[in-house]
């Protein structure tokens, strides 16, 4: 039942935006964090009945931190949704932490990796990437473009990059985090914890503290949040009629 969930969440939001098209190759981009692993599952699952036929694969950016990362149970829930796998190896840590010694390394962090992770899309035949950015992530990404840059503004939905020729899909928008947590604690995905020094210790981390705590004294705070971003139309995003997800999904028993 759970996966009928996520798949719901999904299903909405590609339908939606019209992120899926005939034929795409679609890269899910994969942290080792729940999100990304939930995205996969989602249309590991979505790609079992959805009308648009479309293929899959995972790719996961090595950032070369000096303790290696054990990708190994990830290759096997790969390996079980039948998704090839690869991994990229790059020097990005050593090149942040080490060469350039940064002081805020998020931003040049998350430029590196989404221009790797766009590449090796490409030289794997992709032309799409799918991000496990969720419900949250898009009203935190507001609030920190909000109070740090005093700009109305967030990450699209879907959106299309000329120079890298991919399509970027967000297929989690609608899904809640805490729905997200629980999903991948009841099937036991294989979250991998960030190596990374800074994690934790973020602008952004900051920003969900806030969130929860405003979200206390005004509960429902972040739903309004999310729809004055789709009413204002903004980053691509649009007030959609109100409707309860489809739940039109194949139990095992209906599969040929």
């Amino acid at each position: 039942m759970e996966l009928r969930r996520i798949l719901s969440y999904a299903r909405r939001a590609v339908d939606d935006y019209q992120m899926i098209e005939e034929g795409d190759r679609i890269a899910v981009g994969i942290s080792g964090g729940k999100d990304s692993l939930a995205l996969l599952c989602a249309l590991a699952g979505l790609r079992r009945f959805y009308a648009k036929r479309f293929e899959l694969m995972a790719i996961t950016i090595d950032m070369g931190f000096p303790t290696p990362v054990d990708y190994a149970p990830i290759e096997a829930l790969c390996r079980e949704l039948d998704v090839p796998y690869h991994i990229k190896k790059t020097d990005i840590a050593t090149i942040i932490f080490d060469i350039r010694k940064e002081k805020s390394p998020c931003a040049l962090c998350s430029k590196m990796r989404r221009g790797v992770l766009h590449n090796t899309a490409r030289e794997l035949g992709c032309n799409t990437v799918a991000l496990g950015h969720h419900f949250d992530d898009v009203v935190n990404t507001f609030m920190l473009n909000l109070f740090y840059e005093g700009r109305l503004g967030c990450f699209e939905p879907i959106s299309y990059l000329d120079r890298a020729k991919v399509k970027i899909i967000r297929p989690l928008l609608y899904m809640p985090e805490k729905d997200v947590r629980y999903f991948a604690k009841r099937e036991e995905l294989p979250v991998i914890a960030s190596p990374c020094p800074a994690d934790g210790n973020t602008e952004r981390a900051n920003m969900e503290k806030l969130m929860m705590d405003l979200e206390k004294m005004s509960k429902g705070l972040r739903q309004r949040v999310f729809c004055a971003i789709q009413k204002g139309e903004i980053d691509g995003f649009r007030r959609f009629p109100k409707r309860p997800p489809r739940l039109a999904i194949p139990d095992e028993g209906d599969k040929q």
